[in-house]
């Protein structure tokens, strides 16, 4: 049994056990004009499905309108934005020919081109097009992979000179770090148990400096100087 659509007056109202998409929140979702929400279960649960299938983060410019933000913006009379089953997402990060491909595999079936906007429009449907597509790229999107972890050769690929140089090398590298710092924690902490005597000795020190200025400067105004 399908689930029913819920509206919450704002998106901050919607409970935590409600919402399980956990790569959108709901003020993404919510009318940016008014911060009101309609929730559609069967629309949200296709766009991280989209997110999934295509591998990155989806921008989503526009989602749920009230009916008078969407009046304020100039939306089509009767938009899927105002039932809550359309989405505006950004191309900034995506091939649109690829995007309009995974977003027609989980199920949207309204697609719109804002080539000039760099967005495109997906909703449930009714299934139909418009717009002006998106100008084909000169290079198209790589697929993200995570980045690769930074290691040491391995002394076989460097031959004898690397098994000779880089492996000791990087230990004596190692050997001079620590016993820096091991200077310095030498240096340090004999001096720890005397921290409040030499604390009062520097305020002493000040206090005197401050008082022979300001003595100096009283006695060129009995001189006269100033």
């Amino acid at each position: 049994m399908p689930e029913s659509i819920r509206t919450f007056r704002h998106f901050r109202e919607v409970p935590e056990s409600a919402w399980r998409w956990g790569n959108f929140s709901p003020a993404e979702i919510a009318c940016r004009g008014t911060g009101q929400l309609k929730l559609h279960p069967e629309a949200m649960d296709k766009l991280p499905a989209l997110r999934d299938r295509l591998g990155k983060p989806l921008i989503v410019r526009s989602a749920y309108r009230s009916p008078e933000h969407n009046r304020a913006v100039g939306g089509a009379k009767g938009s899927k934005h105002t039932d809550g089953t359309a989405f505006d997402i950004a191309m900034a990060n995506h091939d649109p020919v690829a995007f309009e491909k995974a977003a027609r595999e989980v199920g949207f079936l309204g697609i719109g081109y804002y080539p000039r906007s760099g967005f495109m429009h997906i909703d449930l449907g009714p299934a139909r097009t418009w717009g002006e597509e998106f100008p084909a790229r000169a290079v198209p999107f790589a697929r993200e992979l995570p980045p690769a972890r930074e290691v040491w050769p391995k002394a076989g690929n460097c031959g004898a000179q690397g098994q000779q140089g880089l492996r000791p090398w990087a230990r004596r590298l190692s050997m001079s770090r620590r016993n820096s710092s091991q200077m310095c924690r030498g240096a340090v902490l004999p001096l720890v148990p005397h921290l409040e005597s030499l604390r009062w000795i520097f305020i002493a020190l000040a206090l005197s400096g401050i008082s022979v200025a300001i003595w100096a400067r009283v006695d060129d105004w009995r001189r006269g100087m100033r």
